[in-house]
């Protein structure tokens, strides 16, 4: 199976808030925002694995900035780490001024996806070769965060946990 990069699954998609996606202070829903971030990180998850994507778990999510009525709105996906089913999708969520053009950065999420086949079995993935120092600091945490949730699910021993030891010699 080919290798590939982080660009080549880069999702973009840019959409206007509207009053129907509000809460009572005119600023899009939380739950709006999710579903158009699942939707970015499905259709990344797809170009890379060319295959149907399935969500696993929203891993982070961060509401740091309402996005106001009338905002274009901006999520960007590309999976940041593929591991043998499963990919994670960094999503960075940006508002931008239509006057001036500007973006700022409003929010930010983490999902895993799973690749399965017409029955829902899941399949492997190709690896991700990171290219931008960005790409490949989200390449290593990627791994220390799966480490940290097998951890906690009990399904692996902290001390194989090499990744996250690293952090605390």
């Amino acid at each position: 199976m080919t290798s590939k990069h982080p660009s080549e699954s880069l999702t973009v998609l840019t959409d206007l808030v509207l009053p129907s996606e509000t809460n009572p202070l005119n600023n899009l829903f939380g739950g709006e925002l999710l579903a158009r971030m699942d939707r970015a990180a499905s259709i990344a998850a797809g170009r890379h694995s060319r295959r149907i994507a399935v969500t696993a778990s929203v891993n982070h999510v961060a509401f740091n900035k309402a996005i106001p009525l009338g905002s274009v709105v901006i999520v960007e996906a590309k999976v940041s780490r593929a591991f043998k089913t499963s990919m994670e999708i960094y999503i960075d969520v940006w508002v931008e001024d239509r006057k001036s053009g500007i973006r700022t950065k409003a929010n930010e999420a983490i999902y895993t996806f799973v690749a399965v086949d017409e029955m829902g079995k899941p399949v492997e993935v190709p690896h991700i070769i990171p290219e931008t120092e960005l790409e490949i600091q989200r390449y290593d945490a990627a791994l220390r965060r799966k480490q940290l949730s097998l951890v906690l699910a009990g399904k692996m021993n902290p001390h194989d946990a090499t990744e996250l030891k690293a952090l605390f010699v």
